[in-house]
């Protein structure tokens, strides 16, 4: 892993208490490793080697052209598909032809991802010094308490991160705050949807319809099941409604 590029301290992680802070987490991840491998690690010898084998899945090649670094995307992708052509579609397309129950489990195309992989390894790390910090630390707990939300996917692995790393008497406190935060939030988020739904009757139309806290609920449950933030779009202004 490289630390210089990808490490982040985990209070400034928790600090902003807006969202979930291990999508935060992951935000600042990725992004510095957007940079990294569209800046100077782009002529590394060795950075090349990985990402002409590992690609890059269609998230982070959306991120990559939002860089507006066209000529380092471009020779990122001329070595990548050098790469694919001598070792890497033609076996991919060869599988594809067994029968349907022998394909269950089988490689395909994009499979792979660089920024992916950096970024799941240093979340590891990262994860692990949140768990340390929680058992040994009274205002990293009073800053955890205070967080807005968890999203689900990431209840879900600080959750599992936790029952690895935590003793027998840290985990129970420890996992009733994460689901704590994630049912808040859920409850809050479904309430909305719902109260959106509703405006559609035309019993509720009308100039003065109160549509509360709705209008963008649909984003946030997007955002609460998947970790993404679906309130801008690739330009990154705000959709009308």
């Amino acid at each position: 892993m490289r630390d210089n590029i990808y490490t982040i301290p985990v209070s400034e992680v928790f600090e902003p208490k807006c969202g979930c802070p291990i999508c935060r987490m992951r935000d600042m991840l990725e992004k510095r490793c957007i940079e990294y491998i569209m800046g100077a690690a782009m002529m590394e010898p060795d950075i090349r080697i990985e990402t002409n084998k590992a690609g890059f899945c269609t998230d982070h090649f959306q991120m990559m052209l939002g860089q507006k670094n066209r000529l380092s995307l471009a020779l990122m992708l001329e070595s990548h598909l050098a790469e694919l052509r001598k070792n890497g579609y033609r076996d991919i397309l060869d599988k594809a032809k067994a029968r349907p129950r022998k394909r269950i489990g089988m490689k395909t195309v994009n499979d792979t991802c660089f920024v992916c992989d950096q970024i799941d390894q240093a979340m590891d790390g990262m994860l692990n010094t949140v768990m340390k910090q929680w058992g040994r630390d009274p205002d990293f707990q009073t800053l955890f308490r205070e967080q807005e939300y968890i999203c689900l996917p990431h209840a879900e692995r600080l959750l599992t991160t936790a029952h690895d790393t935590l003793s027998k008497k840290e985990y129970p406190a420890f996992e009733k705050l994460v689901i704590g935060l994630l049912d808040k939030h859920m409850e809050a988020v479904g309430a909305d949807v719902s109260h959106f739904c509703k405006m559609f009757d035309y019993r509720n139309a009308g100039p003065n319809a109160d549509w509360g806290n709705s209008r963008d609920s649909i984003e946030r449950a997007l955002q609460l099941l998947s970790t993404r933030d679906f309130h801008t779009g690739e330009s990154g202004e705000k959709p009308s409604k």
